[in-house]
């Protein structure tokens, strides 16, 4: 028995080194050369290889902006590293995506890739080196992701093209879950990152350039509909139609993201609750933030800045209930804050700074607090469409107060109304607007103050503070 076995290795032996030697004499590399190249490839150093995101440097062109945290991933066994290159025997990004197995990688080499919408139907990623162009030629989507588990990193996508009967996309995503979409650099893009159905994606550090010059041939910079669990981070947004957009979306977290020179919003969301939106910069679109008919959000530590027009607003809050809005700053825009059907919601923390109208507070919101906010440098602190507010005022810092405060607790002995008379006459009729300056107003709104009579007299702050309010701690 033993020497049957002995001849079964033997003749097994002799058969995979005839093998080997046949392979070798056609010119093909042998089983172990391959092996070899997929583990020097594999452990190759790349720009964007890293799964630790804190690890990825930020493009050239980019201001320092924090990197996102780090993902958690478990060890995986080695994964087959596909190599794209226009000049190699593998030339097409999709061809790639097809011949990969789930789990693999697909290195794009530097180049110009023009080819049909890619889909990307399972488990990969695709990862440029030194940002390869894919480039649509204005007729047609790059990406189409089906598959969960997909991450797209390290590429340059452009010229996807304007349509009026496709919301076309850099990268779309549809019904899919776990997709990570990292570092790349979007020119062009129409929608440049669109999310339909989507759960737990990672949106971070990606640079995305709009074109559009009017809304009608423009899409938005990252789009997101009917998804939950969404991470947008880190990402450079200027030239869209509205930079960041939500419709339907739960659970979302919007952070340290940069939002300039947008057409419309900068930021615009609708039916979203439970979402989480911090350290953002909004400036200079062209009609600031918009946020609608939501519940249980929290806005806190962004800027908005700069965002002015006869219907801009740094921030446009209507049918919002049972939210937070804190330690923000609201810096020159034509409304910093616009409040209509504002409910039980805290506004805290914030600094109103050289804005036309502070608040412009709706007398249709109720049971909001303003508490222990700023306001230095504007025109109109606090505006309003009716004698009766049914919010309230407290432990707030207004420059314009007049009053005094005997004991030194720091908070004024007397009220403070934020209502100037003019505000008043200035809302039901524009045009007054240029008697501003003039004495007559003057003159009008210390006689308001002395006697108050035509201002809300219930929208008082009983406990103004001296001095403003430091943040240093915060």
């Amino acid at each position: 028995m033993h020497g049957v076995l002995a001849r079964r290795l033997a003749s097994g032996t002799v058969a995979a080194i005839g093998v080997l030697v046949a392979s070798c004499g056609t010119g093909a590399p042998s089983a172990f050369e391959t092996a070899d190249q997929a583990a020097h490839a594999e452990h190759a150093p790349m720009e964007h290889a890293t799964t630790d995101l804190e690890q990825r440097p930020a493009p050239d062109d980019r201001p320092g902006i924090p990197d996102s945290e780090s993902l958690e991933t478990e060890p995986t066994a080695a994964r087959t590293v596909l190599i794209v290159d226009p000049a190699g025997p593998l030339s097409s990004i999709g061809e790639a995506v097809r011949a990969a197995a789930p789990g693999s990688r697909i290195l794009v080499k530097p180049g110009v890739y023009t080819e049909p919408t890619i889909v990307v139907d399972r488990p990969v990623t695709i990862e440029g080196e030194g940002y390869p162009t894919i480039d649509g030629e204005g007729e047609r989507q790059l990406f189409e992701v089906t598959s969960d588990d997909v991450r797209i990193t390290g590429l340059a996508l452009r010229n996807v093209g304007v349509s009026y009967v496709q919301d076309r996309a850099a990268i779309r995503v549809e019904r899919a879950a776990r997709c990570e979409i990292d570092h790349n650099r979007i020119h062009g893009g129409f929608f440049a990152i669109y999310l339909a159905g989507a759960t737990d994606c990672r949106v971070t550090d990606n640079h995305i350039v709009g074109t559009g010059a009017a809304e009608t041939d423009s899409g938005n910079g990252i789009h997101a509909w009917n998804s939950s669990h969404i991470v947008i981070e880190s990402n450079q947004i200027r030239g869209h139609r509205d930079g960041i957009y939500f419709e339907f979306v739960k659970d979302s977290r919007v952070s340290r993201n940069v939002a300039e020179d947008n057409i419309r919003y900068g930021l615009h969301f609708m039916f979203s609750d439970r979402c989480r939106y911090r350290s953002n910069s909004f400036r200079r679109n062209g009609a600031g933030v918009a946020v609608m008919y939501t519940s249980d959000i929290e806005m806190v530590g962004n800027r908005f800045e700069s965002n002015q027009g006869s219907a801009a607003f740094g921030v446009l809050l209507k049918d919002i209930r049972d939210s937070r809005i804190a330690d923000n700053e609201f810096r020159e825009n034509s409304v910093g804050l616009y409040a209509e059907g504002f409910d039980r919601t805290v506004v805290e923390g914030n600094d109103f700074v050289r804005n036309g109208r502070a608040i412009r507070l709706l007398s249709n919101s109720a049971e909001t607090q303003f508490v222990g906010n700023n306001f230095e440098g504007n025109t109109f602190d606090v505006t309003t469409n009716s004698r009766r507010v049914r919010s309230s005022f407290e432990g707030n810092h207004w420059d314009g107060y007049g009053g005094y405060d005997l004991d030194g607790d720091g908070v004024g002995d007397v009220p403070h109304r934020p209502v100037r008379l003019f505000a008043l006459i200035a809302e039901r009729s524009p045009v007054t607007t240029v008697l501003l300056r003039s004495f007559f107003v003057t003159l009008l709104d210390w006689t308001e103050r002395v006697v108050p009579s035509l201002t809300p007299d219930n929208l008082v702050d009983e406990r103004p503070a001296m001095r403003p309010l430091d943040r240093s701690a915060t």
